[in-house]
């Protein structure tokens, strides 16, 4: 067993702001968060994450459990608990964590081990802040059954609120994620050709993100009238047209974009239906600047929608993004992702990234899209990847 609970230093030097995570955990009345999804725990451990569960969390009978432990106002008792094997990483890269238990192959022992560290900490009784969706029942249970007296309590808001504004590492993460997948995007329309698969540009596609040092994630891909973005052995053909949207990730950070690509040259309809997918986005980022609510960019693009030709057919949407391509600020609700719009009438925050996207299903054209990475300053906007937003040509 390698836990390195008896570790200590002076003083615990966070990796995140414990004044606001303080304020938030005071204003839902949680005492102590126990954090267990991997990319809370990854921002609460100031980015790192362990590389043998990155793929797949099961192990034997259980699962890959990490836990991060803080309770508000004591940075000094916080906690990691980690599977066994990561007590090398401690080694070689210390964590900030006064308190770190390297020691669990699954669920129950991960619960175990917080349970033990509760107690030392004289929380045992307290109001426990969890994230219902990433603790499984088997480790909830656990610790309700071993923590007499403590109530749990959602602590999924605090702890988005607590990422909603970005710090400069990590706004470079994100431009640097946007920037390698708009490079990647446009070399895979460049090299793709006339009968070049779908599951064949998929595929160069990853290649050219992991070779520019992203883990690629996704890639959602039509080519030609179809609005089917799943891959297949559809062939692009001369004249149609294609959109690659995909998800790469930078050192923990989401890129998320969209951009189209022409196999031939676009003709006037197309240059016209991209324009209107454009006008659309513009009308958007001329509301986007820090204090501004977040409704008056959705009401200012959504009123050039409907002037629009093709509004019948066209939709725009916005979210936030970061550590995961779906976080505060919430600005739509229910579109398509299911949560609530209750950020739309409060003011945009300086150092807050959002995706603006706005999507035509043109019934005998194609998918036409547009997706674009915003992060808000006090005078507007910053697009990352701002590249390749008109008509790339394959086949170059």
């Amino acid at each position: 067993m390698n836990d390195n609970a008896g570790q200590t230093r002076q003083a615990a030097v966070t990796p995140f702001d414990t004044a606001k995570l303080d304020r938030l955990m005071e204003e839902a009345g949680i005492d102590v968060i126990v954090a267990t999804s991997k990319h809370n725990t990854q921002y609460l451990m100031g980015g790192y994450k362990f590389i043998f569960f990155a793929a797949m969390d099961a192990i034997g009978h259980s699962r890959y459990l990490p836990m991060v432990i803080y309770e508000k106002g004591a940075p000094d008792h916080s906690a990691y608990v980690g599977n066994r094997m990561e007590g090398a990483e401690h080694q070689n890269n210390p964590f900030w964590t006064p308190a770190v238990h390297t020691a669990s192959w699954g669920t129950q022992d991960a619960a175990g081990l917080a349970v033990e560290h509760l107690k030392k900490i004289g929380k045992a009784g307290g109001r426990i802040g969890i994230e219902p969706s990433f603790l499984p029942s088997d480790a909830r249970d656990l610790l309700a059954s071993r923590l007499d007296g403590a109530r749990f309590v959602d602590a999924t808001h605090v702890l988005e609120r607590l990422r909603a504004v970005k710090t400069p590492d990590e706004l470079a993460r994100l431009r640097r994620a946007s920037e390698l997948i708009t490079d990647s995007m446009l070399a895979t329309i460049a090299a793709a050709r006339a009968g070049s698969t779908k599951m064949e540009i998929i595929e160069q596609l990853r290649r050219e993100e992991t070779n520019r040092g992203l883990h690629f994630e996704y890639c959602l891909l039509t080519l030609g009238s179809s609005h089917n973005r799943a891959g297949s052995p559809q062939a692009w053909a001369e004249g149609e047209i294609l959109s690659i949207d995909s998800g790469g990730n930078y050192h923990g950070y989401i890129g998320d974009l969209c951009r189209m690509g022409v196999l031939g040259e676009p003709d006037a309809e197309l240059e016209d239906l991209l324009a209107e997918v454009e006008c659309v986005q513009q009308a958007a980022f001329a509301k986007v600047r820090a204090g501004a609510a977040g409704r008056e960019m959705i009401v200012a693009a959504e009123a050039e929608l409907k002037a629009s030709p093709s509004a019948a057919f066209t939709d725009f949407f916005c979210h936030g993004m970061g550590i995961i391509a779906h976080e505060a600020p919430f600005l739509m609700t229910n579109h398509p992702v299911t949560y609530d719009g209750i950020d739309a009438d409060k003011p945009l925050e300086a150092g807050s990234v959002i995706s603006v996207e706005t999507t035509m299903l043109h019934p005998k054209r194609g998918f036409i899209k547009l997706e674009d990475t915003l992060a808000i300053t006090d005078g507007g906007y910053e697009m990352f990847g701002d590249r390749g937003r008109g008509w790339n040509r394959g086949g170059a």
